[in-house]
């Protein structure tokens, strides 16, 4: 057996001296300490300093400013807010949307719908038919257990199999309409069609009809208010057009439902009544440049709030910097640094990626520095982590899991 006499002789011979371990050693208990703090949901003294590096931190008080700016938008105009997940895939930013007044919530996936669902969220919509022996099953027993859940279809033969599989289980299921909103993705005709395939679901024994919806994303990135505004409408119009057929026909026409973060203050113009949108909560730099109702060269109506937090690992080469975020934490040229807008990003690999300037740096950028990027498509970038670092300032003062994620079961 070593000594520790022995141990503390052989590591002097190599050049680690008793002082050097001696803090390698309380850097570890510090480690650790910040992982049992973390597990007791014990923030106190955490900062951004401790943090784990590339990871995701969420500024609180523009996430508050967000989600009440869009609650407080949805009161004052009267449209319905169902805000999308996929951004977030949190139950705690959930609970916190529902608690500004949502009216339920949005989700691309089976797994988001149960999870959320499973948290005790309710009037959740899945926007993707169920397609498939496992996406059927599950979204009918989830109506099963939970009516108020909302499904979607677009195809009269996805109708069929949804009544078939709810009369096995003799469940009540609401079914919306899927409406075609120029995404060439999904979404039947509108018109005749659209009512033709919503007069079915009406007719069907075990099949609750809920409204339509229609995804007009392809407005959502479209720069100038006045532009998007235009395409915004031309998209919808189908949609729309089909809800007032369906009502004139005498079906019960719950919502129409749509929208995005990019034409939320338009929708309403054209007869939506209520929004799925779900980036405004952080924002991401696909939609920094849009240009706002007031403003052509920044959206400024929703704040950056959350961020990649990454640190700078080597610094060999002249006006460029390495960090450790990298293909792996979806890195993109698009990208940008918070509060450096001289600094441009560049990938290097599957950990690594750059940070590079012309001229001289405006300041030092040393080894061991902290950077947060603003990333280019949040809903991508969330999909890789496990959690959100919630920070006032440099304090953290919360961790939300993200779940309801990755693989085929999750999704």
């Amino acid at each position: 057996m070593t000594s520790r006499r022995d141990f503390l002789r052989a590591t002097a011979a190599v050049g680690l001296a008793p002082a050097v371990i001696g803090s390698a050693a309380k850097d570890d208990a510090r480690r650790l300490d910040i992982l049992s703090k973390i597990q007791r949901q014990d923030y106190k003294g955490l900062t951004k300093e401790d943090l784990p590096t590339p990871c995701l931190v969420l500024d609180h008080d523009m996430f508050e400013y967000n989600v009440q700016r869009m609650a407080n938008h949805g009161k004052t105009t009267g449209i319905n807010i169902r805000p999308h997940v996929k951004i977030h895939k949190s139950v705690d930013i959930a609970k916190r949307q529902i608690a500004l007044g949502a009216i339920g919530l949005t989700v691309a996936t089976c797994a988001e719908a149960e999870l959320m669902s499973s948290s005790g969220c309710r009037n959740v919509f899945w926007t993707r038919q169920p397609v498939g022996r496992n996406n059927t099953l599950r979204a009918i027993a989830l109506a099963k257990k939970d009516p108020p859940f909302i499904m979607v279809v677009d195809d009269p033969m996805i109708a069929d199999r949804l009544e078939e599989a709810a009369a096995a289980t003799n469940t009540k299921a609401n079914v919306a309409v899927d409406i075609f909103a120029g995404m060439a993705r999904h979404g039947i005709e509108p018109g005749q069609q659209g009512v033709d395939l919503a007069q079915k679901v009406h007719g069907s024994k075990h099949l609750k009809f809920a409204g339509f919806m229609g995804y007009a994303g392809g407005a959502a990135h479209t720069r100038g208010f006045e532009n998007r505004r235009k395409r915004s409408q031309s998209m919808v119009a189908g949609l729309v057009e089909t809800a007032n057929m369906a009502k004139a026909a005498g079906l019960p026409v719950g919502f129409v439902s749509g929208g995005s973060t990019g034409t939320y203050n338009i929708d309403k113009e054209w007869g939506l009544t209520e929004l799925e949108c779900g980036s405004y909560i952080f924002i991401d730099t696909s939609y920094t440049h849009i240009g706002s109702k007031t403003n052509e060269k920044e959206y400024d109506d929703w704040k950056p709030a959350l961020t990649l937090m990454t640190t700078i690992v080597s610094k060999r080469h002249p006006n460029q910097v390495t960090i450790d975020a990298g293909n792996k934490a979806l890195l993109r040229a698009t990208d940008e640094v918070k509060d450096s807008p001289w600094l441009t990003i560049f990938q290097q690999g599957a950990e690594y990626g750059g940070l590079r300037w012309k001229d001289a740096a405006p300041r030092d950028l040393d080894l061991g520095n902290r950077m947060e990027l603003y990333t280019t498509n949040l809903d991508m970038t969330v999909n890789n982590y496990d959690k959100i670092y919630v920070a006032k300032a440099e304090q953290i003062v919360d961790v939300w899991p993200i779940m309801g994620r990755s693989g085929a079961a999750q999704r």
